[in-house]
């Protein structure tokens, strides 16, 4: 079943994700930002658990959690502890609802449209998967390139 693959792949990832930013020695460094380089590790780490929270927890979940887009891209100095719960709590929430999830329900569209277009819920949540890869790669990268 594609949600017990899924589970395992954001399992691993969101993991890993921890590990990057646990790996910044300094803790300033989450939000430094050079050159062509626009978003902080930190601003990225809010943006992925915000966007999971949101489409896993609250649009398939029914959690109360309300996103905050701009704020995901716009705070700074956030500290170390709160990013880490907030990617626990995105994991805690995807989790969640990929337990419930029937395939049946993998199969229907997906309750919003996101892209202007409708979709299933497994396409849409294949999508997430390659998101969070996409931007905890940036992260790795940013990592290395401060270090």
């Amino acid at each position: 079943m594609l949600n017990d693959v899924l589970t395992k792949l954001f399992e691993r990832d969101l993991a890993k994700l921890k590990d990057e930013i646990g790996m910044y020695s300094n803790e300033g460094d989450l939000w430094r930002v050079e050159g062509e380089i626009a978003n902080s590790a930190g601003n990225l780490c809010l943006h992925l658990a915000g966007n999971l929270r949101h489409f896993f927890g609250t649009v398939l979940g029914g959690t109360e959690y309300v996103r905050d887009r701009d704020a995901e891209f716009a705070s700074k100095f956030v500290p170390r502890a709160t990013l880490l719960a907030e990617v626990d709590a995105a994991a805690r929430e995807v989790k969640a609802v990929l337990e419930q999830i029937t395939d049946e329900e993998l199969q229907k569209n997906y309750p919003i449209e996101v892209f202007g277009h409708p979709m299933t819920t497994e396409f849409f949540l294949v999508h997430l998967a390659t998101h969070l890869n996409y931007h905890l790669g940036q992260i790795n990268y940013h990592r290395r390139m401060l270090g």
